[in-house]
């Protein structure tokens, strides 16, 4: 089977059920920046050797590749068809994983500067890549009607990032370094 088709070549794709939408469309946007997210997801995981950090990483990049189905599928009768979805159980993961997570870090007090070494790094800008989906489903939804637990889950799945970049850079024996204000 040939990887390239052609049908794209218009600046058109289509959608879960065949319905043609422009490239630029919001929605082609969001689940866009979702493959990227979940690229350096997997970038990440390639670098990381703790079996608990690299079953995280795996495990929401499933959750990505779920999700992005989901917004690809503009019919809801279809969604309701798939056999997995974003639900509040998967929300509840990072919720417990952020926990988890944060248990093993240092009070945070004080904003910090993204980096660290090159795990961390790497985690901070995949955060940034999932505030920028976010951003992207948020603007969206203005004209589309969207499962809830599509924004909350990538609010959830940021601060995870966040926190799993503090916690790389500690494994790393790397120091956070404390931004220092206007002043």
């Amino acid at each position: 089977m040939k990887i390239y088709t052609g049908a794209g070549d218009s600046g058109q794709t289509s959608l879960y059920g065949g319905k043609r939408v422009s490239k630029s469309d919001l929605r082609i946007e969001t689940y866009g920046t979702l493959d990227e997210l979940n690229s350096f997801l997997g970038l990440l995981q390639s670098k990381i050797v703790n079996a608990e950090v690299q079953k995280i990483l795996v495990k929401i990049q499933t959750q990505i590749f779920i999700l992005s189905a989901e917004i690809a599928t503009p019919d809801e009768k279809q969604r309701l068809n798939h056999k997995d979805c974003i639900e509040k159980k998967d929300i509840e993961f990072l919720e417990k994983t952020i926990d988890e997570i944060s248990e093993r870090l240092p009070r945070l007090k004080a904003f910090i500067l993204p980096g660290g070494g090159e795990r961390g790094a790497i985690c901070h800008v995949t955060r940034t890549i999932c505030r920028r989906a976010e951003r992207n489903l948020i603007r969206w939804a203005e004209d589309a009607s969207i499962k809830k637990e599509w924004m909350v889950y990538l609010n959830r799945l940021s601060d995870l990032l966040f926190v799993l970049a503090r916690y790389l850079n500690i494994l790393d024996g790397r120091q956070e370094i404390r931004w220092q204000g206007l002043g």
